[in-house]
């Protein structure tokens, strides 16, 4: 059996991220077997992968020590070097010594995955960090998600107390998103409210079977910005951050996001790239306002719509007067 002592360092940091970073040679789904059979306890108790470590937490792994170490497959495994990138590319909008928000282009990814190829969010946010991105056993992280191909305002903890602090914001609804988004056919009205529960994105199968479908409250705000007889341009605000809340809630009442190619209309988007070009989704995280992790004080950056969108909405003659 192995014991950690969570010491004020890793104060706040959930127990699968932390048992990732000490068990660095399992397989992350062996991990979250353990935990899920109850071979990891947190203080006595039966432990939960998302639960919040606090000072003096006692973490029991029941086990033969050198397995869970990966100490008996002969050298050690060390993880693949990142890939190249070039930090003068990260375009950032605000930092101090607390905190990033970045600009992300459309197509790269912010954290590594199945499938995922070239320089992440976080490689570039590294890179450019060089040693201080690692304070305190804590490596400098983003602190919530954009999709892949979804560009705009990202933030990023470079301190543990941060990331703590953002996820209480983004967890409370604390934080105020706008995205701009360009969509299929002309809208009812000015404005509107979608307020349709969502499929939880990533429920197990195993939890399907065993309680149905698990559907999460979200609710999006628009605001028709310009319209023509074939799209609108919407601003969008969301109360609740589901997975791809946006796409799915337009989608869902009869206006795909244009380039959507998940829940889009394909002809619909077959047509706009050949008239228009459009080779992406049309949606942009414009503007974040959020309290400071340090001081609370209310701050709001903004990222400007990138080209290529912009050409987009003169060629749909949706551009401003």
């Amino acid at each position: 059996m192995i014991e950690y002592r969570i010491e004020e360092d890793s104060v706040g940091m959930r127990l699968d991220k932390y048992l990732r970073k000490r068990l660095a040679n399992m397989p992350t789904s062996h991990l979250f077997k353990m935990i899920r059979v109850k071979k990891v306890r947190v203080n006595g108790k039966r432990a939960q992968p998302e639960q919040l470590l606090a000072a003096g937490d006692v973490i029991a792994i029941r086990g033969d020590e050198k397995q869970l170490l990966g100490q008996d497959q002969g050298a050690e495994r060390l993880p693949p070097p990142p890939p190249p990138v070039d930090p003068s590319e990260l375009v950032i909008l605000l930092e101090d010594d607390w905190m990033m928000a970045v600009d992300k282009p459309s197509g790269m990814a912010v954290h590594t995955g199945s499938g995922i190829t070239g320089g992440t969010l976080v490689d570039y946010v590294r890179a450019y960090l060089g040693p201080k991105a690692v304070r305190n056993d804590f490596t400098a992280s983003p602190a919530h998600r954009l999709d892949r191909e979804t560009s705009g305002v990202i933030l990023v903890a470079k301190r543990r107390p941060a990331m703590v602090h953002f996820t209480e914001v983004f967890t409370e609804g604390l934080s105020r998103k706008r995205y701009l988004t360009l969509v299929k056919g002309k809208m009812p009205k000015d404005s509107g409210v979608i307020d349709l529960p969502l499929s939880e994105h990533q429920q197990t199968a195993e939890s399907k079977a065993r309680r149905g479908v698990n559907m999460q409250e979200a609710l999006t705000r628009w605001k028709v910005i310009r319209q023509s007889s074939e799209v609108a341009l919407l601003s969008c605000s969301i109360e609740t951050g589901r997975t791809h809340q946006i796409r799915r809630h337009l989608a869902a009442v009869g206006h795909p996001v244009a380039g959507d190619r998940k829940y889009g209309d394909f002809a619909f988007n077959r047509d706009v790239r050949a008239r228009w070009g459009l080779k992406r989704l049309f949606l942009h995280a414009e503007r974040i306002e959020f309290p400071h992790p340090q001081h609370g004080g209310k701050v709001s950056v903004e990222a400007k719509v990138p080209p290529e969108l912009k050409d987009i909405l003169k060629r749909a003659a949706l551009e401003p007067s």
